[in-house]
């Protein structure tokens, strides 16, 4: 069998997931997203995949402890695609929009959007109708 002629298309990956909204659904979200990218070829203990791990913790965490709402659960979606990584956490929560917390002396909390800023490309929030969708990318290769 021989390939169809054109230019070639880029392969697209896409996990999504929905996890209840307690520490145990958002450990179980970075847990499985190891997973999917040792499946997808991206193996354990590269750049790549130790900075998913720690974004999907964050903003597990963060969608756990900010964006929960009684009786929802979150939703993480992770999208490979032409060089990029895209990671997206959703939460049923408007209200309360993620930012950069400023500096505290001796903070025990606070730096989890730091973390991803420092990580990440870019990263974002944007609206849904229910809530709102905390997005990262990252550069591969």
């Amino acid at each position: 069998m021989t390939a169809p002629a054109g230019p070639s298309r880029p392969l697209v990956r896409v996990f999504t997931q929905r996890f209840s909204a307690t520490r145990r659904g958002a450990r179980l979200a970075r847990q499985l997203v190891l997973v999917e990218l040792h499946d997808w070829g991206i193996p354990e203990r590269t750049r790549v995949c130790d900075d998913a791990g720690l974004i999907v913790a964050e903003l597990a965490a963060n969608a756990v402890v900010h964006g929960w709402v009684p009786g929802r659960d979150f939703e993480l979606r992770m999208t490979l695609l032409e060089g990029t990584l895209r990671i997206e956490v959703s939460d049923a929560c408007q209200e309360r929009r993620p930012e950069v917390a400023p500096r505290a002396y001796q903070a025990e909390s606070g730096y989890g959007l730091r973390l991803v800023d420092a990580v990440a490309a870019c990263w974002g929030v944007r609206d849904r109708v229910v809530g709102k969708t905390v997005w990262a990318e990252l550069t591969l290769g």
